[in-house]
């Protein structure tokens, strides 16, 4: 099936349209990720899929011919990906880089993933955050992101470097400034097999389709979380609809942090890439506001409890909040930087 054929299906309006099949999508899938499409036809068929909204089918297809044109490299049986938006954050903390550095000081390997700022919203990546810290891609070499990961437990992908289609179509992508299925399919490129999965979405209309699309692709538990910006984030100052998968079901649930103790007003702020370095590095030697604190916490929590490390959200606090007081996680986050920056894993002082 060409190009012209499957804009013919797809592009008829938001009543004439109808989804792909499996095969028809996976034909769609390669012809715009290897390029063969023109720009003008992987625009339209983004057009086209953004009026028609994108099935599960078509979703699936995507996700698993991505994930053929990626470097994923496995490590271990209970490690939990993170899989946040690529467009970043404008007017939020981003707690869920120092919970990774907590559930690797609980044994629990976590990988996050991204690129530097994309539509539509344009805001601090954790890529962003990444070159605040002086390391760019040329740096963050494979060998040298894989020593990182095998000293601290956290491995950091930067997307592009790792997934080439994903640097091949962010020109095109700039010039549409629209939401696109792309902006669903890259956080699902799991670069290392993770059974574990915490995924953001902005939409709670979405929560049945995510729901599905993760169950097809055969995670052993997913969180989809309603969070700050769609992020995999749970709010702190106000409760979060989240949803529980497995392969027996999806179940809503809404995570209130009032419940555990933790609620908080985090202060308002501008939020560069060089101010959530900031005060991620603060949250790990307890020196941040206590509402960032308590995010991470409550966040980390939540991320032990899905990997199982904890056998409650409660369970989960009790060991966040022990494990920052013990200084574990801004040890790992130090052996991870100076790994990145340094090609070795001396700490620095707390």
């Amino acid at each position: 099936m060409n190009m012209t054929e499957i804009l013919k299906e797809v592009g008829r309006g938001k009543r004439g349209a109808r989804d792909l099949n499996y095969e028809e999508a996976l034909a769609a899938a390669e012809l715009i990720l290897d390029r063969k499409a023109t720009p003008a036809q992987i625009g339209a068929f983004f057009l086209a899929e953004r009026i028609k909204m994108e099935s599960v089918e078509e979703l699936t297809a995507f996700v698993e011919v991505i994930r053929s044109r990626a470097v994923r490299i496995p490590r271990g049986a209970h490690g939990l990906d993170c899989a946040g938006p690529y467009d970043g954050r404008k007017s939020s903390f981003m707690p869920g880089f120092a919970a990774a550095f907590v559930l690797a000081a609980a044994g629990v390997p976590v990988t996050l993933h991204g690129t530097s700022s994309l539509p539509p919203k344009w805001g601090v990546t954790l890529m962003d955050v990444l070159h605040a810290m002086g390391l760019d891609e040329e740096v963050v070499s494979r060998d040298r992101t894989a020593a990182a990961a095998e000293g601290s437990g956290v491995l950091v992908v930067p997307a592009e470097a790792w997934c080439p289609p994903l640097r091949n179509l962010r020109e095109l992508r700039e010039e549409l400034g629209l939401r696109t299925i792309l902006n669903t399919v890259e956080k699902l490129v799991d670069y290392s097999h993770s059974p574990y999965i915490v995924y953001g979405v902005f939409h709670n209309t979405v929560f049945d389709r995510t729901a599905q699309l993760l169950q097809r692709l055969n995670y052993q538990k997913s969180l989809i979380v309603q969070g700050a910006e769609g992020s995999e984030d749970v709010h702190i100052d106000r409760p979060t609809r989240v949803y529980t998968v497995d392969p027996d079901g999806a179940r809503l649930r809404v995570i209130d942090p009032e419940a555990y103790g933790l609620e908080a007003v985090p202060p308002e702020m501008q939020w560069t890439a060089d101010e959530q370095l900031r005060v991620t590095e603060a949250v790990l030697t307890g020196e941040a506001h206590q509402a960032f604190i308590n995010q991470a916490i409550l966040n980390g929590a939540l991320r032990l409890h899905v990997t199982g490390r904890a056998d409650s959200v409660e369970e989960g606090i009790y060991i966040g909040k022990s494990l920052l007081d013990g200084g574990g996680p801004w040890q790992a986050f130090n052996r991870w930087r100076e790994t990145l920056l340094n090609g070795n894993g001396q700490l620095a002082r707390r």
